[in-house]
């Protein structure tokens, strides 16, 4: 298989951590300046918290599948 067998797992733990990270980061440490009037000052907590659990339970997913085999 191109890649590796594990390539799918190894994608879901990619996309998985950088959901997590970016979503928490968003909350925790938004833009200093803003680009122009049309973004938001900050982040949706609640939306961006949801996020950060979807991409954990994907993160945690993904390396439970590479370690089981």
């Amino acid at each position: 298989m191109f890649l590796g067998d594990d390539l799918l797992p190894l994608l879901v733990l990619a996309f998985g951590g950088a959901l997590f990270v970016g979503s928490l980061l968003a909350v925790i440490k938004p833009p200093e300046r803003q680009l122009d009037d049309t973004h938001l000052d900050k982040a949706p907590v609640g939306r961006s918290l949801a996020f950060a659990f979807v991409g954990l339970v994907a993160a945690i997913w993904a390396i439970a599948s590479l370690v089981s085999g």
